[in-house]
């Protein structure tokens, strides 16, 4: 592996904080890359624009998406950067190079019934279900990710003051207030069902398994996918869609964007326009159904 790239790695593990499996794409990106100038005989730190914009068009002709290779050239691009800033270069050949067009991908967002009924399966008769129950409710509840979800420790919710307080991506933290169901699940499986799956072990983890593992993203997953099961709902549904959902019912119901910004936690709050979108089209749904001269004449 190139020496320059194994720093980068580190620096972006280290200095940045990045997660494993982030750390992991750009490591996979990267040496895909490695692996394509090294047959035409080119080390990755002195590739030129040329060599960057071919590689696009090879992975373009073999069937990448153009999401896939808009991701690819910013992982690039990163690296020229940071070899940039280090020294190594004084220039960074991926910068002027432009992206392929992204196709837009409106977030799915289930109705306020689907997710009732998603949720209200778990009566909070066993432990388990008590588990399920509040997680779901946090889950859409407070829009958090499934990272922050298995991840949550109990020292991070607030219930007295209804607010929690999760570690999201680059390990940025933010205050979500809870509403009540959020706050009665909550209290009920701290104070009833958590310490019977705890086993009288000590672990901060919020959110545990039947043996009193912390819940992997894979549980979370399935939780939701069972939950969809006995609710007898047909689309597809996913933990994400909980937060989706989060989003779009605020913007429905007339928050405010940046407020929903600061709820999701989005750096930027481009990443959060995308659900006026949504609501765009729920308001073109309406009007339609609704609206005496909607109608086709």
């Amino acid at each position: 592996m190139d020496e320059s790239l194994d720093a980068y790695l580190e620096f972006s593990a280290l200095e940045k904080k990045l997660a494993s499996r982030t750390i992991k794409a750009y490591s996979n990106d990267l040496n895909h890359f490695c692996s394509w100038l090294n047959a035409y005989g080119v080390v990755l730190s002195e590739a030129q624009t040329a060599d960057i914009a071919e590689y696009m068009v090879f992975l373009s002709s073999t069937g990448y998406s153009p999401v896939s290779i808009i991701r690819k050239l910013s992982t690039i691009r990163g690296f020229f950067r940071f070899i940039q800033s280090s020294g190594q270069r004084i220039d960074n050949p991926a910068e002027l190079l432009h992206s392929p067009r992204q196709p837009a991908r409106l977030p799915h967002a289930a109705s306020v019934e689907t997710v009732a009924a998603l949720i209200d399966v778990w009566k909070g008769d066993s432990p388990i279900s008590t588990r399920n129950r509040a997680l779901l409710e946090l889950a859409y509840g407070a829009g958090l990710r499934e990272s922050e979800l298995t991840g949550l420790t109990v020292s991070r919710i607030f219930l007295e003051e209804a607010l929690v307080r999760p570690l999201g991506k680059g390990s940025r933290e933010r205050l979500v207030p809870l509403g009540g169901a959020a706050v009665r699940w909550l209290s009920l499986y701290i104070d009833t069902a958590r310490p019977l799956l705890v086993h009288g072990r000590s672990t901060p983890v919020l959110f545990l398994t039947y043996r009193g593992n912390p819940l992997s993203r894979m549980t979370v997953w399935n939780i939701v996918r069972r939950s969809a099961e006995l609710a007898g709902i047909k689309e597809h549904i996913h933990p994400h869609i909980l937060r989706h959902s989060f989003a779009t019912h605020l913007l429905r119901g007339g928050a405010d964007l940046r407020v929903v910004q600061e709820l999701l936690g989005h750096a930027d709050i481009k990443t959060t326009e995308i659900y006026t979108s949504v609501d765009t089209t729920y308001l073109r749904g309406v009007v339609d159904r609704y609206h005496p001269r909607s109608a086709d004449v």
